[in-house]
């Protein structure tokens, strides 16, 4: 009974997805009615993905779609929470690696102090600004660069998301939002200064768990990089520049938007080159976030939001999914190794003797 119930809620909440997500979700291309519900309809594809991936010429079968994503979300349960909860995995990560520093938290109607701060009001927001110079306000639970304020004091004023501001507008803003938290703000490479300074440009790197080794391992990495359009964030939700970024030797392809098909070599704003770079300390960033993803034997995905600094990297955030769409820019992945990964977990069905038949034939070498 409980099972034929779970299932039932399941094809509803697949049905809320195709509607909220897919049906009306942002064209930014331009598709048109009659494609957007042919390739909604025709394997759960959202207008802009029609256009990314050239559908119409290239076919469906090759590509992971918006229902494949939506399934993958449930790999890491019961701990996703974890992950989804940004204040309780920034207290989680910080013995393993450097993140944030959390100043405040609101909770409810309350505001609360953290790691020994006293904080009772937003008034008291204002002498911590003016103490660390600058912090980040973020909602305890969301994605996609959403109800995120960069906040700095320059000496002499506010700036709030690279715009002037009052403290009363500043305390204006804060009301607005429900649960949120304010935690430290980092300061990221040179390199990412250079390319484009006024956003904090993360890494997202995904590690998978290899079921021959049972270890976490990186399987994809892209550099995000905001732009004049993008406000202070980096996500390609907003539009931001995402950039291939090869494992082996972390160098950045050109770069590329979830918005349009240009391709950039340089950053449109900064015209700063972004294709050739290499991240520095690539090597010592690759294998700390696998040591650091190993701690967690109970998770099999982890999508880290990192940020290379002077130091090394600091720890933004890490996700119990990744978007298909950063990774798919570069070639579709139904039949690589994100869709192997997405078999061995049942998120696609499939005949798994004739898959592991199939791996076995060509060899796993080819499914990257």
């Amino acid at each position: 009974m409980r099972r034929s119930l779970n299932a039932f809620l399941s094809k509803i909440e697949l049905i809320a997805l195709w509607i909220v997500r897919i049906l009306f979700a942002p064209d930014h291309f331009g598709v048109g009615f009659f494609k957007r519900i042919k390739y909604c309809i025709h394997g759960g594809f959202m207008p802009d993905q029609v256009a990314m991936y050239d559908l119409p010429h290239r076919g469906t079968k090759e590509y992971l779609s918006e229902f494949d994503w939506h399934k993958s979300r449930n790999i890491n349960e019961p701990y996703s929470s974890l992950l989804n909860n940004k204040v309780v995995f920034g207290q989680m990560v910080e013995r393993y690696c450097p993140s944030p520093e959390i100043y405040a938290i609101k909770h409810g109607k309350r505001l609360v102090g953290m790691n020994g701060r006293t904080i009772n009001d937003y008034a008291d927001l204002i002498p911590l600004l003016h103490e660390v110079k600058a912090f980040v306000v973020k909602p305890v639970c969301a994605g996609k660069g959403n109800d995120i304020h960069i906040v700095k004091f320059n000496g002499k004023g506010i700036m709030l998301n690279n715009q002037p501001s009052s403290e009363d507008e500043l305390i204006a803003c804060l009301k607005k939002g429900k649960e949120w938290f304010v935690c430290a703000y980092a300061h990221q490479a040179d390199y990412l200064n250079t390319i484009y300074p006024n956003s904090a440009n993360t890494l997202r790197m995904i590690v998978l768990r290899n079921n021959d080794t049972n270890k976490l391992e990186l399987c994809f990495a892209v550099q995000r990089i905001g732009a004049s359009w993008t406000g202070a964030v980096d996500n390609g939700s907003k539009g931001g520049l995402i950039a291939n970024v090869d494992i082996e030797t972390g160098m950045m392809s050109e770069a590329r938007t979830l918005h349009n098909l240009t391709v950039y070599e340089a950053h449109p704003d900064t015209r700063a080159q972004i294709k050739g770079t290499v991240i520095p300390n690539w090597e010592n960033i690759k294998a700390d976030v696998v040591r650091v993803s190993n701690e967690f034997p109970y998770l099999d995905i982890i999508a880290w939001d990192i940020l290379p600094t002077a130091e090394g990297f600091t720890v933004i955030e890490a996700n119990t999914s990744s978007g298909v769409n950063i990774i798919q820019l570069w070639g579709p992945q139904r039949n690589g190794r994100l869709g192997q990964f997405y078999r061995e977990h049942g998120v696609i069905k499939c005949n798994m003797l004739l898959w592991q038949t199939a791996r076995a034939a060509v060899g796993t070498t080819t499914w990257g």
